[in-house]
């Protein structure tokens, strides 16, 4: 079976915001599936912050998005054709589809996922790749635990918000940092949060001195920039930072300064570890089981923003990410 895909390329590399100039549209044909493939509709699309820093020719965890190639991202879809032993047609599947409406991908690449569990938004979002990096983030990374004070920034994104649920979970106080009276009215009286502090009311450092008088154990960072350096200027002994993200700087056009407190670091005896959630991938499953537990029985709420739309509206849905337009996790669904 070979089909026409719409697909979205990378044109040329943005200075800042991505724009229309950035991307390229077009309609492919795709060959037949060979042995080991699979042929997937794709029905939902992934859209991070991290596709941001791909688009960068610079150095990083994974390599920069080639010009002309098609757009990284994860997604979700139904098999169509399979030359794979472990997947039938009618299979509903996750892996990294790219930006288009249908791919074919090889079998190794793809996982099985039970429609039953969950929405498929939600295999991208909970029980996706931000469930598994909020999982392996504060249990493993920052080794949170019970009594102790977690602050989390982007708190009302797709990896914050469940990383305030998971610290709720397990026995921490938990403050989240979020932009905007109804995001953090969202944290604290739906989704369980001790506090929230609105970053755009004041300075996030006094939030932190008023909130967490004497210090914080745990912040998983999200943000980067001014707002780390607030957690810093926070921490207690043997405190603990895992960076996550820095969505703050994605977009800048200078270079960025480092941190001004991190002597705080020395002073309390406190780590600060950047980390990658592929480094756990023989790990997801206890993730995935751990989260699945809490949805039912409601310590953990999964919020998706769905946009209803097209391949084309790609560009302009991943902009919400970048205005604080979205709540919880942002997916494109394709019409």
């Amino acid at each position: 079976m070979s089909v026409i895909a719409r697909r979205v390329h990378l044109a040329q590399r943005p200075i800042d915001l991505p724009d229309g100039s950035t991307w390229s549209v077009r309609d492919s044909e795709l060959e037949s599936p060979v042995d080991g493939e699979v042929l997937v509709k794709v029905t939902h699309l992934s859209l991070d912050p991290a596709m941001r820093g791909w688009l960068n020719d610079v150095r990083s965890y994974v390599p920069p998005v080639a010009i002309d190639a098609v757009m990284r991202a994860s997604g979700v879809g139904t098999v169509l054709e399979s030359r794979h032993p472990d997947f039938n047609v009618g299979d509903s599947v996750t892996g990294l589809t790219g930006i288009a409406d249908h791919a074919v991908l090889r079998g190794e690449h793809l996982t099985h996922i039970d429609l039953s569990v969950a929405e498929p938004a939600t295999w991208l979002g909970a029980l996706g790749m931000p469930g598994m990096t909020a999982w392996f983030g504060l249990f493993d990374v920052a080794a949170a635990k019970a009594g102790e004070t977690v602050v989390v920034s982007g708190a009302a994104g797709a990896v914050g918000s469940v990383v305030g649920q998971l610290a709720k979970a397990r026995g921490c106080h938990v403050i989240g940092i979020a932009g905007g009276p109804d995001k953090c009215a969202w944290l604290t009286d739906e989704l369980g949060f001790d506090a929230a502090i609105d970053y755009k009311q004041g300075p996030v450092h006094r939030g932190l001195r008023d909130m967490a008088p004497d210090g914080i154990d745990v912040y998983f960072d999200n943000v980067g920039g001014e707002m780390l350096d607030s957690a810093l200027r926070a921490l207690r002994l043997g405190a603990r930072i895992a960076i996550c993200g820095a969505i703050s700087t994605y977009n800048a056009t200078e270079p960025v300064p480092g941190p001004a407190h991190y002597m705080s670091l020395l002073v309390n005896r406190a780590t600060m570890s950047g980390f990658l959630v592929f480094d756990y991938e023989d790990r997801y499953a206890e993730a995935v089981d751990g989260i699945t537990a809490l949805m039912a029985d409601g310590s953990l709420v999964a919020r998706e923003q769905v946009v209803q739309g097209h391949v084309d509206d790609f560009g302009d849905t991943l902009l919400m990410l970048f205005s604080g337009a979205n709540t919880g996790k942002l997916v494109l669904a394709l019409q």
